[in-house]
C-alpha cells in the first residue's frame, strides 16, 4: 500500500488512489523561500522571528526545561543533518531507513543512507526543525524544544514509496530506539482503515508510554469530516492546523478524533543543506505539539503518555467549553501547558467544561518574508519621521495661510 508525503512538493506526483491505498495529499501551494521566492535546497536564512514563535513567551516556556534528555522520533522522509541547526540535534546512531529497495514497478529507489539522515524532499527536515532546531546566528527561527534529540526514521519519499507496513515497522523501531515522543506528519487520503499491523504498532508505542502525535490531515475545506489514520487511532494525539486568528486553517481536517490545533500556516522551518522555507499544513502543526510534549516529558519524566496528552488538551485555548470538531480541545498554549500544572496530580483527561474559554488572536505582526524585525522597525521609524515632517510642514503652511487671510481682511 503506497504512501505519499504530506507536502506541497509532491503536487505533481499525487494521483487518485484505490480504496485500499494510503495516499498522502499536498496541503497548500508550493513552499516559499525566506525571500518569498521558490524554495530551493539549500535556501536563504529567515532572519526574523516567525509568527508561530512570536505567539509564545520563549523565556517563560524554557524556564524549566528546553527538552534535554528527551528523544523525539521523526518518522518521515528523513532528516538532513547538513543543516547547521540540526547537526547537533540528530542522533544518527539511532536512525533508520525503511524505504524499500524497489518500487511497485520494480524500479530501483534512491533510498539515501541507512540512518535516515538524508532528505531529498525536505519534509522531514522541516518537521525536525520545528521540534528541535538549535539556536543559530543570523536567524530568529529555533525549535520549541531546542535541546531535545531527534531520532530520524526515513520510510517515505516524494514518490510515495512508503507503505503502511514500513510505517508500522518505523514506529516499532522508534520505541525500541528509546523514543519518548513519536511524530507522524502523514495521514490517509481515504477513510479506509489500513492493515492491523499499523494499529498494533501504535498500541505497542502507547503500551510503552510513548506519546504518539500525528497530523490530522489537509482535506478539510469546508470543515468536512473524514477519518484519517494513524491520527484517529485511540490514544494518538491528532493535530489540526490553526491560523493567525487562532481559528481552524481552511485546509485543516475536521473530526471528532482531532485532539488539539496548532499553528500550521506560513510555518518557517529548516530545509536540506541550510536555510529556511515557509510552508502550510497539519504536517507542521503536529511537530509544534510534539515539541511541547517533549518539554513536558523532560519536566515531568514520571508522567504517563496519557497524562501528557491530557495536559496539552486541558490547557489549550478554547473557543467553546468542550470539544470542538474543528480544533479539538483548542489551540495549543505551550506556556500554559508547562506552567499551569499540579505535578502531584496530573490531568488524566481534559475537562468538558472550562471557565476560562478564550481563543483570541495572538498579538503578532504579519509575516514579512526576507525582512528582519530590525529592518522593519527601521522602516517604520523612517515612516514616522517623514510623517512628522510632513505634518509640521502642513501645519506651518496652514498657519501662514490663516495669517495672510487675516491681513487681507484687515
Amino acid at each position: 500500500m503506497p504512501i505519499r508525503t504530506l507536502t506541497a512538493a509532491v503536487l505533481a506526483a499525487t494521483v487518485l488512489a484505490a480504496p485500499t491505498v494510503l495516499t498522502f495529499l499536498p496541503a497548500a501551494p508550493a513552499a516559499r523561500a525566506a525571500d518569498g521566492g521558490q524554495c530551493t535546497f539549500p535556501s536563504e536564512n529567515y532572519e526574523g522571528r516567525p509568527w508561530a514563535l512570536q505567539r509564545v513567551n520563549l523565556d517563560e516556556l524554557w524556564a524549566q526545561t528546553k527538552g534535554k534528555g528527551v528523544r523525539v522520533a521523526v518518522i518521515d522522509t528523513g532528516v538532513d543533518v547538513k543543516h547547521p541547526q540540526l547537526a547537533d540535534a540528530v542522533d544518527a546512531s539511532k536512525g533508520k531507513n525503511y524505504l524499500p529497495e524497489k518500487n511497485d514497478k520494480g524500479e530501483k529507489i534512491d533510498r539515501g543512507n541507512a540512518h535516515g539522515t538524508t532528505d531529498t524532499v525536505g519534509h522531514g527536515t522541516r518537521v525536525a526543525g520545528i521540534i528541535a532546531a538549535r539556536p543559530a546566528k543570523g536567524t530568529g527561527f529555533v525549535g520549541l524544544a531546542p535541546e531535545a534529540t531527534i531520532i530520524p526514521i526515513k520510510q517515505n519519499d516524494a514518490e510515495g514509496n512508503g507503505t503502511a507496513d514500513t510505517l508500522a515497522t518505523s514506529i516499532r523501531h522508534a520505541v525500541d530506539a528509546g523514543a519518548d515522543v513519536i511524530n507522524i506528519s502523514q495521514d490517509t487520503a481515504k477513510a479506509v482503515k489500513p492493515a492491523s499491523t499499523l494499529e498494533s504498532a501504535v498500541d505497542y508505542a502507547l503500551d510503552k508510554e510513548v506519546v504518539v502525535v500525528a497530523s490530522a490531515g489537509n482535506d478539510g475545506l469546508g470543515g468536512k469530516d473524514k477519518t484519517t489514520y494513524p491520527a484517529s487511532y485511540e490514544g494518538v494525539l491528532a493535530v489540526a492546523s490553526s491560523d493567525r486568528n487562532n481559528e481552524r486553517a481552511s485546509f485543516s481536517q475536521a473530526g471528532e478524533f482531532v485532539g488539539v490545533a496548532a499553528p500550521g500556516v506560513d510555518m518557517i522551518s529548516t530545509v536540506p543543506g541550510g536555510g529556511h522555507c515557509s510552508d502550510n499544513g497539519t504536517s507542521f502543526s503536529a511537530p509544534y505539539v510534539a515539541a511541547v510534549a517533549a518539554l513536558l516529558k523532560s519536566a515531568y519524566p514520571k508522567w504517563t503518555a496519557e497524562q501528557i496528552v491530557a495536559q496539552i488538551e486541558q490547557t489549550a485555548e478554547r473557543s467553546i467549553p468542550g470539544h470542538d470538531r474543528l480544533v479539538g480541545w483548542g489551540v495549543i498554549d505551550p506556556v500554559k501547558a508547562l506552567t499551569d500544572v499540579d505535578p502531584a496530580h496530573p490531568v488524566e483527561s481534559p475537562a468538558a467544561e472550562k471557565p476560562d474559554v478564550q481563543a483570541k488572536a495572538p498579538d503578532v505582526p504579519p509575516l514579512h518574508l526576507g525582512e528582519t524585525a530590525d529592518e522593519r522597525n527601521t522602516r517604520l521609524g523612517t515612516y514616522v519621521a517623514v510623517g512628522a515632517l510632513v505634518l509640521t510642514a502642513g501645519l506651518g503652511g496652514t498657519a501662514v495661510a490663516v495669517r495672510d487671510s487675516r491681513r487681507r481682511n484687515g
